[in-house]
């Protein structure tokens, strides 16, 4: 009688719920779960015993369970608790129930579930475009006329050459727009590129037949690829045909305003120095394309050709000029005009060097990369950023290894051994963190673009099971991207345009100016930042809870290039994986 009675006192409570009521203090990933998939909520607070998953349409009670002890938060007086529902393997719509504390956001459990994600998340490029209009019938509501033709960009007095002087005109269109920015940075592309082209070589049945809705769709190419041929024609003009040199950027003098749409942009653009780690970059995209694009040669004959010569004569050029660094404010003591945009400067080039001379090896076997990459191999990788990309490169090498000549067996297994070294330390104690996930052990991982961080986790965990199959690591990747897509101090979907509390404030050009009142959809923001560079009002400075979702926050709701990119990754390995 008494389950009876508790039984219609939940329904009824139900039935007078609504979406608008959904309580703050659970967080779950707000798109689903696979059935067979580990599926975790987390409970902010410390005094609840039980929970309830309650079947959406009929209002049935499909799951009872109780939940764990609570975990004390390492950043403040917050304690949380675990409610793991993973036996239910029911497929549908649900909401997880507290009593006394209410309703969950809605979350389904079904195959694919993060599809429709995933290609949001690769659609956001398309809405990043430069020199180009985006119709109506690719874009909706967000459509928008040319912006940035950049087929007059100046030659800047730091990029002058013998051949293109200063104020030499040449032709740099297409590419994407960098962050909520419009300028265009080789170096952040370098890693951008590099993870996208990852995900059409290891997780090609899950993208090559994905649909986008982009104007390439009916041609004979996956979308995703035509999607990146956009940015890598663009990455082909930043090199000087003369010698083989990168520029650093392509980029106005200084920002445009946050209410500018891209036709209304009319400042001039110039290319900015030649220098060591941009034509490293960019060498090893151009190898890692050679690669990724021979089975495209019918369709595009000769450009894996052309990447593979630009990547020989970007190498040549950096090991000619081997510690030519980008330094934004020397460069404008000494020339005219000052350019005061994103720096993306970097005097670590080890990494770089290696992550090229892989690529190059991969692509040609030949002993002086080899030689290269002997030479600049660390003991220790750190989890990807755009300048540390030391990662990429033993990715490429261990997915590669029946190309390797056995003189490099030792390196093969160091770099494997360091792979599984770093996941293993991730994985630590992950069962005792606030959100039982490897993100967010300390405060240092809640950086600027801290969800890239939680993302390249991911990214490494998933290279980790691709090399011994484990189900830990795979379980672990999974969680971090519960983590971005609502488990999480915040209690947002990070992910534009999805989830049912998603940022609707990016620091974001495009989403601020267009005069639509939702956001660009299919972009991962920034996430917690306790370091607060931008000075903004947030509601926290707990570590875990320091964002803000106001246009004002650079530090924390930007957008970027490289950080959609691991989530690409991570959602298309998730997918393929649980498949």
């Amino acid at each position: 009688m008494q389950k009876l009675s508790f039984a219609i006192l939940l329904l009824c409570s139900y039935s007078k719920a609504t979406m608008a009521q959904a309580t703050e203090a659970i967080r779950l990933n707000q798109i689903g779960f696979y059935p067979k998939a580990i599926k975790h909520a987390i409970i902010v607070g410390n005094h609840a015993k039980l929970f309830y998953v309650i079947e959406a349409t009929r209002h049935d009670t499909v799951l009872k369970a109780s939940l764990q002890t609570a975990i004390k938060s390492p950043f403040s007086e917050k304690y949380t608790q675990l409610a793991d529902f993973s036996s239910l393997q029911q497929q549908g719509k649900f909401y997880l129930y507290v009593p006394s504390l209410g309703y969950s956001y809605a979350f389904v459990i079904a195959p694919r579930v993060h599809e429709k994600a995933l290609q949001a998340a690769v659609k956001g490029y398309y809405f990043q475009r430069a020199s180009t209009a985006l119709p109506k019938q690719y874009a909706g509501k967000w459509a928008r006329k040319m912006g940035h033709p950049d087929t007059q960009v100046l030659v800047h007095a730091s990029a002058a050459s013998a051949t293109r002087p200063a104020g030499t005109k040449i032709a740099s269109p297409r590419g994407w727009y960098d962050a909520g920015d419009y300028n265009k940075y080789i170096v952040n592309s370098g890693i951008t590129m590099g993870t996208l082209l990852a995900t059409l070589e290891d997780y090609p049945t899950i993208v090559q037949r994905m649909p986008l809705n982009i104007p390439e769709s009916r041609n004979a190419l996956p979308d995703m690829l035509d999607e990146i041929l956009w940015n890598l024609r663009w990455m082909l003009t930043m090199q000087d045909p003369a010698d083989g040199g990168v520029y650093h950027k392509l980029t106005n003098a200084a920002f445009d305003g946050m209410q500018t749409m891209p036709a209304e942009a009319t400042k001039e653009r110039y290319v900015v120095q030649k220098n060591t780690i941009a034509s490293l970059d960019f060498a090893a995209v151009m190898a890692q394309a050679a690669r990724v694009l021979r089975p495209y040669r019918k369709t595009l004959p000769l450009l894996a050709d052309s990447c593979q010569q630009a990547a020989i004569k970007a190498l040549q050029w950096a090991t000619a000029n081997p510690h030519v660094y980008y330094t934004q404010d020397a460069n404008n003591k000494a020339f005219a005009p000052a350019i005061t945009t994103g720096g993306y400067e970097d005097r670590q080039i080890d990494d770089e060097w290696f992550w090229a001379s892989a690529e190059l090896y991969v692509l040609t076997q030949q002993e002086e990369y080899a030689q290269t990459l002997q030479k600049t191999l660390k003991q220790s990788i750190p989890i990807p950023t755009w300048n540390h990309v030391q990662a990429l490169g033993y990715y490429t090498l261990l997915k590669n290894a029946q190309v390797m000549s056995p003189k490099l067996a030792t390196l093969l297994e160091q770099c494997q051994n360091q792979l599984l070294a770093t996941a293993d330390a991730l994985l630590e104690g992950q069962e005792k963190q606030l959100y039982h996930t490897v993100f967010g052990k300390t405060t240092t991982d809640f950086v600027w673009g801290s969800t890239a961080h939680a993302a390249n986790q991911g990214v490494l965990l998933l290279q980790a099971f691709r090399q011994t199959k484990a189900p830990k690591y795979l379980q672990a990747a999974l969680a971090n991207l519960d983590y971005l897509l609502g488990r999480n101090g915040t209690g947002y979907c990070f992910l534009t345009g999805l989830g049912s509390k998603s940022p609707q404030h990016p620091h974001h050009r495009l989403s601020e100016a267009d005069g639509v009142q939702a956001p660009v959809p299919g972009l991962l923001v920034g996430g917690p930042n306790p370091s607060q560079q931008d000075h903004c009002v947030y509601a926290s400075s707990v570590a875990d809870e320091s964002y803000s979702d106001h246009v004002c926050s650079f530090a924390s709701n930007e957008i970027a290039i490289n950080w959609n990119a691991p989530l690409v990754y991570l959602l298309a390995g998730i997918e393929q994986h649980y498949r």
